[in-house]
């Protein structure tokens, strides 16, 4: 079994040996042909570049003028047209707007008024209010110094 296995190993490694050296000749072949290909169609590709260069060229001349004119056609006629166009659809789709009523709009405005009506009212409640308040405490605090200052005449004249 063992003599079996040592002939299946060497022919193993015998076909890939042969298998590199192909793969050598084959690379060696390669190469060489790549060269000689490359040396025919080098001057065909530099021609072939030239002209395509020279062909763009007449290419961007000839189309320069009708770009010029195509986008003057736009800005001056089909850009109004399509913006009418644009306009009057939106118009058209819009949903129209709901209108309110006189009676509302006079309601609202006498509600304002009303509450206007109220904070000035409560305004000029809280400032009486404050006022009186203000008095009393001037009062009150005028009979204090008139008491001290009268307590002060006994005080002196015993």
């Amino acid at each position: 079994m063992n003599i079996r296995r040592n002939r299946q190993a060497a022919m193993a490694r015998s076909r890939l040996e042969r298998a590199q050296e192909a793969y050598l000749q084959a690379m060696t072949a390669c190469r060489g042909g790549v060269g000689a290909a490359s040396e025919r169609i080098a001057p065909a590709a530099e021609r072939t570049r030239d002209m395509a260069a020279e062909r763009l060229l007449l290419a961007r001349g000839w189309s320069a003028p009708r770009l010029e004119t195509a986008a003057h056609y736009v800005e001056a006629d089909l850009a109004p047209r399509v913006s009418s166009f644009l306009a009057d659809m939106a118009h058209r789709v819009e949903p129209e707007q709901p209108q309110r009523s006189r009676k509302a709009i006079v309601g609202m405005a006498v509600a304002v008024a009303a509450i206007g009506v109220a904070g000035v009212m409560a305004t000029r409640r809280n400032n009486a209010l404050s006022w009186t308040e203000m008095e009393s405490e001037v009062e009150r605090k005028a009979r204090e110094a008139a008491d001290t200052t009268g307590s002060d005449d006994k005080v002196r004249s015993t």
